[in-house]
């Protein structure tokens, strides 16, 4: 009888332990799902923001230039170009400083391991 109690609870521990690891598993997988589309809505946004932002730059150049033509346009061209560059730096600095400053990946996941690292260890 007391073979059969200890086979029991055994079996009642590795069924508790698979779920467990199942209830983890699920949570790293919607973790997973929810960092896939949030990337690629955040990419899809970027994509578009640059071409909109390119070909607007690009026409705000040719109609300064235009303007100029006939008095400056060299100090036009070399003013749009340094401004341009100035502004590229600026953003490449805060594009590295953001990703930097990033979340970890699967962060809920990582915290549920560890208290479920601590309860058996106690």
């Amino acid at each position: 009888m007391s073979q059969e109690n200890l086979l029991s609870s055994i079996k009642n521990i590795v069924a508790t332990g698979a779920s467990i690891a199942q209830t983890r598993l699920e949570l790293l997988s919607v973790d997973v799902q929810i960092a896939r589309s949030k990337f690629i809505s955040l990419l899809v946004m970027i994509v578009c923001a640059l071409f909109f932002l390119f070909f607007g730059l690009v026409m705000l150049s040719l109609l300064i230039v235009i303007y100029s033509w006939e008095t400056n346009r060299m100090l036009a061209l070399g003013l749009l170009t340094c401004g341009f560059v100035i502004i590229g730096l600026i953003l490449a600095l805060m594009v590295m400083q953001s990703l930097r400053t990033m979340p970890k990946l699967f962060e809920a996941s990582i915290a549920e391991f560890a208290k479920d690292r601590e309860e058996l260890t106690k």
